[in-house]
């Protein structure tokens, strides 16, 4: 399949052809464009790696695909809300959107990424960011009584080590998008808004 994406994502660093990947780069490319209607540009700028590419989105899958106690939706607000704390814009629109859809609520990604203290979150939910805003910022700082607090909430040590691990996660992604200067793709800023409604008409 020929890459047909109007402009090559801005990078510093070589983009290559979708052409020239290797098959199954190709065929993981192509299947997330038929998913989003486009393609994400994450994709296109880490193809410059194969070998990286490939370890890069196994590893999200697995953090972000599987089941268990953390719904996809709130993987989705961990991601944009230590995002927003590595000033990732990449990270926080594209992700920030997928929240949107995941949690039905149109202006949750704004609220997670500006004050996630006063977004429309559960309790629950509220401890969980406030956990990953702590391994985002001082990992070092953590304590048992820090996760004991998690458990309180009904979070099972599989849990926590997921917050952990997708938060570390994309602290990589995070750094990788500043190294590059990637931007996020147009449409992921309107992605699961509200649709605009029309303008009442004034009688006069």
């Amino acid at each position: 399949m020929s890459d047909t994406s109007p402009a090559t994502p801005r990078s510093r660093f070589a983009v290559p052809e979708r052409d020239s990947l290797p098959v199954d780069m190709r065929e993981r490319i192509d299947a997330a464009e038929e998913k989003m209607g486009f393609v994400p540009n994450v994709f296109r700028v880490l193809a410059h790696r194969p070998d990286e590419f490939r370890a890069f989105f196994a590893y999200q899958d697995a953090l972000m695909e599987k089941d268990s106690g953390l719904t996809k939706g709130e993987r989705e607000m961990i991601v944009v809300v230590t995002s927003a704390l590595n000033r990732c814009l990449y990270c926080v629109v594209a992700h920030g959107a997928i929240a949107r859809i995941r949690e039905k609520k149109p202006r949750l990604a704004d609220q997670l990424a500006t004050d996630y203290t006063r977004a429309d979150v559960t309790e629950r939910q509220l401890a969980m960011l406030d956990f990953a805003s702590l391994i985002a910022d001082q990992a070092a700082d953590v304590t048992d009584e820090d996760l004991e607090e998690l458990r309180e909430h009904g979070f099972s040590d599989e849990d926590i080590w997921d917050i952990g691990a997708i938060t570390s996660f994309f602290a990589l992604s995070n750094r990788m998008a500043g190294l590059t200067d990637m931007l996020p793709n147009d449409e992921f800023y309107t992605l699961g808004r509200e649709p605009a409604k029309p303008r009442p008409r004034l009688v006069k």
